[in-house]
């Protein structure tokens, strides 16, 4: 990763952290409640880059889905333990304006409680970024 992306782009690598994380332990799909986020992840499936970014992150392909739903968002907790504290940019919609309530209820009780749209899941078949082929030359 380089030292001049985005923090929407720093954040969603993180999600697919927590998320491959998440996946292992058998713990609830992680909520990606955040539109700055989301907006960038929407972004980044269409770049050929990346199957990529999902190894480096996740080490497998993430997909995206649809799901939508509301309540508390279940990995704040393994977020905070490997990243520290949820930054501003969690709580930014699609247009870059901050929820400065829903951020300082979170900074007060470390709980997020927040509405969703979509979810990570592994991706299909062998729940790893596809691999370079071996070209054969004879």
């Amino acid at each position: 990763m380089t030292t001049d992306q985005s923090q929407e782009l720093m954040e969603l690598g993180r999600f697919f952290t927590i998320s491959a994380s998440q996946f292992d332990a058998g713990q609830p799909v992680p909520e990606m409640f955040s539109a700055a986020i989301d907006t960038e992840w929407h972004r980044l499936l269409d770049d050929p880059a990346y199957a990529d970014f999902c190894t480096q992150n996740a080490g497998r392909l993430i997909n995206h889905v649809e799901n939508t739903g509301y309540g508390r968002i279940s990995w704040i907790t393994a977020y905070e333990e490997q990243f520290g504290p949820l930054p501003k940019i969690w709580f930014t919609d699609a247009d870059g304006a901050v929820d400065e309530e829903a951020l300082a209820r979170y900074r007060e009780a470390g709980e997020v409680w927040a509405e969703w749209d979509c979810k990570p899941v592994p991706g299909d078949g062998d729940d790893v970024a596809p691999k370079t082929r071996k070209v054969i030359a004879r």
